[in-house]
């Protein structure tokens, strides 16, 4: 999307919004992004779980897969299949190598049924797009409109209320993991049912140049207060949901992280990573640990089982609505993790905890 520079960071065209309303910012996949605003990274996470918060998400990546042969070409480079997805439909979904270690998680919306549009991360983004272009192998058009387009997401359980009063009847509001053409503050969307942090929310795809008209509007609504990427973190984390780079990366597979349940693994369909998917067994799973104190672990600190190290943790923190710290971390795969107690180490620092279901916050609105 449009943005101007600071030094070799880039900023997104909502920085100056950002800065009249007291944010601090955090070098975050070389962009220079609001962490947090004058009420703190808690009261902002509470305002999401109670009300409604708005993100700047501007930068992710977007593309757009178009052509006859689009759906074929797309299906055998995403870990999901495209061919069940029906128009107004968006699913989370994978780009794999072939040792089927994920490349990164994406969502693909199809738009028709010649045409997707497909949202990446920001640190990936490049990259991603370099991978697609190339194993589309000109079988599809692909254009990158990342630097035109942005992205803002309304979240909380009054998101939708929020919507209803610029306009929206309820009924005609998007279901979960759907997504509908519409205009807000007069201004043409892309408006989805989907979010990163367990609540009922909207994210809303737009083009730059019209992102403040947006984003003032939504604002303008004593219910919504700006958040940072800092409560996106706790949000995401006290949902189990994975960040790139963390929980998810080429050396780990969707198996590993959870999400085999998703995958398709027993026709004959062929795709990217598949065949290694099939042919091997997870070397290690994904568990959440709940810690005795409010003392957050960090990645990279060991998981330590009778004096024995078993893992790493991926993400660790301080969990607002659980009053707890809590982490996701890797051990082996064959370990059994029922609510056995573990130590964490962060720093020479032994933090108690044991083994946790996931998600660690359970009363998320955004199925509702």
């Amino acid at each position: 999307m449009s943005e101007t520079t600071s030094g070799s960071a880039r900023r997104t065209v909502l920085y100056d919004k950002h800065l009249a309303l007291g944010a601090r910012f955090v070098p975050f996949s070389g962009w220079e992004m609001p962490v947090n605003y004058s009420d703190g990274i808690i009261a902002e996470h509470m305002q999401t779980r109670k009300n409604a918060a708005l993100f700047d998400i501007c930068h992710m990546g977007e593309f757009r897969v178009s052509g006859p042969r689009a759906e074929n070409a797309l299906d055998r480079i995403v870990a999901r299949t495209v061919r069940t997805q029906q128009p107004g439909t968006c699913r989370y979904n994978f780009l794999l190598n072939e040792n089927g270690g994920v490349i990164d998680d994406i969502i693909v919306y199809r738009i028709g049924a010649e045409e997707f549009f497909i949202v990446v991360n920001a640190g990936t983004k490049d990259g991603d797009a370099d991978w697609i272009r190339g194993k589309l192998d000109g079988a599809a058009e692909f254009a990158d409109e990342s630097d035109f387009t942005a992205k803002l997401d309304l979240q909380g359980p009054e998101s939708g209320a929020v919507l209803e009063s610029l306009g929206f009847k309820s009924s005609a509001l998007p279901g979960y993991y759907k997504f509908m053409s519409a205009k807000i503050a007069g201004v043409k969307c892309l408006l989805s049912r989907t979010g990163y942090t367990g609540e009922l929310g909207y994210e809303i795809y737009i083009h730059a140049d019209h992102a403040g008209k947006v984003w003032d509007a939504l604002l303008a609504d004593g219910r919504v207060k700006p958040a940072g990427l800092g409560a996106r973190d706790t949000l995401r984390l006290e949902m189990a949901y994975p960040l790139y780079g963390h929980e998810l990366d080429t050396a780990t597979t969707p198996v590993e992280a959870g999400f085999g349940r998703m995958l398709d693994l027993s026709g004959d369909r062929v795709f990217i990573g598949g065949e290694a998917l099939r042919n091997s067994r997870p070397r290690k799973k994904l568990v959440g640990i709940e810690l005795d104190g409010k003392r957050a672990a960090r990645g990279g600190s060991e998981i330590m089982s009778e004096g024995a190290k078993i893992g790493e943790i991926s993400s660790g923190s301080y969990a607002p609505s659980l009053g707890r710290a809590v982490a996701l971390g890797y051990v082996p795969a064959d370990f059994p993790s029922g609510k056995d107690p573990v130590e964490v180490f962060f720093k020479k620092i032994a933090f108690k905890g044991c083994f946790s279901e996931l998600p660690f916050y359970k009363n998320g609105t955004a199925r509702k």
